[in-house]
């Protein structure tokens, strides 16, 4: 039987396939590549993936970038954006979706511009010219812009059931371009406090997304957004639910589960470092994500979140707060089995590592029986006087040939 070297390892089909297009230089320099790539079995990935993620990440910048066609709005990136994705926050500081459009909606800008208004959040004041407040009769007229409802493909008669639904107590009346509402109070002070909120009351379009714009990637027009709603935008029949995407983590677990927002932890964290020019191996960006979502939820790298669920009560204390950890521990009376590498190492002992390694575990007999058995088969054996000690190869044979016998033996004497 031929045995198997990890150093002899057949390379995997799909990298075989390419490497038979290459020239023969090429794919003996592919196929070390490949071998100088395999760790050892049991090897310390954890702290390998810490440092070819830590060293690299000291030389990114606290950077961001302008929003397109947006001065006022910038995309967090560098080293915020990492710190975000690790922390697992639950809103990102800077949310946006990339909206892939279906048929003949990525064909030009003007149809995707036109999703792109209807997908927008329209509040009141966007598509009106003039709000009028009438002190003599204690009404507010609120001029609606025809040309602006047209843009965002809103009408009249949808504004006022949406205001209708938010106002309570207050009248809405539609008249031509124009809405009249009326309240039952007289007091001005209040009248006035109306006006102002219902400015910015949600009248058309799709709930936190404030700006939109269509943009030109690969071929195709897309909608870059700000601000995320990935359930009501998977809605739309001209969105291409396939191919939409957020930053939001928790809008992908709520929607997807734990193993989407695992590959899109993994595709963000590769954006951020190749738009840094860091080259590092995706391997140890997914082993960070698998650690983030092995427990079917998404957690943090945080004191609140993976740290919180280590059993080992020195390494919660070596992360954060270690006189708290200490001091609970000690209320209870918790112990630390020092089955891990932080608690080890803060003890100055060896630590425990290849843990990913398969163990072999024999269940031995008692001594008494072996000693039984081996005096059971000498008697069996009947040696003469003039027998010499055997050696132990024989006496081993002797001993797997009298538990054979022993059955037979044994059914004779009860036949008689």
């Amino acid at each position: 039987m031929s045995i198997r070297t990890w150093d002899t390892i057949e390379i995997p089909s799909e990298i075989a396939k390419k490497l038979k297009s290459m020239s023969p230089a090429q794919r003996k320099i592919g196929e070390e590549r490949y071998r100088n790539m395999l760790l050892n079995p049991g090897e310390a990935i954890g702290v390998i993936s810490a440092q070819s993620i830590g060293e690299p990440g000291t030389q990114m910048t606290m950077r961001t970038f302008h929003f397109v066609g947006i001065s006022e709005l910038n995309v967090t990136l560098g080293l915020p954006r990492i710190i975000e994705i690790l922390d697992a926050r639950k809103i990102p500081k800077m949310p946006v979706m990339n909206i892939y459009l279906s048929g003949k909606h990525n064909k030009s800008f003007a149809a995707a511009d036109k999703i792109a208004n209807k997908i927008k959040q329209i509040s009141l004041e966007n598509v009106s010219t003039e709000f009028i407040l009438d002190l003599v009769n204690l009404n507010l007229t609120v001029r609606l812009n025809p040309d602006l409802c047209k843009k965002y493909s809103i009408t009249s008669k949808t504004i006022t059931e949406n205001l209708i639904k938010q106002l309570k107590g207050v009248e809405v009346k539609l008249n031509g371009n124009n809405l009249i509402i009326s309240s039952s109070t007289k007091d001005i002070k209040k009248l006035y406090k109306l006006k102002e909120k219902i400015r910015g009351m949600y009248v058309s379009g799709i709930k936190n997304i404030s700006h939109v714009l269509a943009v030109k990637r690969d071929n195709e027009y897309i909608i870059q957004t700000y601000g995320s709603n990935l359930k009501d935008i998977l809605l739309l029949d001209e969105v291409d639910e396939n191919k939409v995407s957020t930053n939001n983590m928790y809008e992908v677990l709520k929607l997807f589960g734990v193993e989407a927002v695992r590959e899109r932890i993994v595709q963000e964290i590769m954006m951020v470092l190749d738009q840094e020019g860091l080259n590092v191996d995706i391997r140890h960006v997914m082993l960070i994500a698998d650690t983030m979502c092995k427990s079917g939820e998404l957690l943090g790298i945080t004191r609140h979140g993976i740290t919180s669920e280590k059993k080992s009560v020195l390494a919660r204390a070596s992360f954060e707060i270690p006189l708290r950890h200490l001091i609970e521990a000690s209320v209870i009376g918790e112990e630390d089995r020092l089955t891990s590498v932080v608690e080890n190492i803060m003890i100055n002992q060896p630590i425990p590592i290849g843990t990913g390694l398969p163990e072999l575990i024999v269940k031995m007999k008692p001594i008494k029986a072996i000693s039984a058995a081996h005096a059971k088969s000498k008697s069996l054996a009947a040696p003469s006087s003039k027998t010499q000690v055997k050696p132990i190869k024989a006496i081993s044979a002797a001993h797997a040939k009298a538990e054979k016998k022993a059955p037979v033996k044994k059914k004779k004497e009860g036949a008689k």
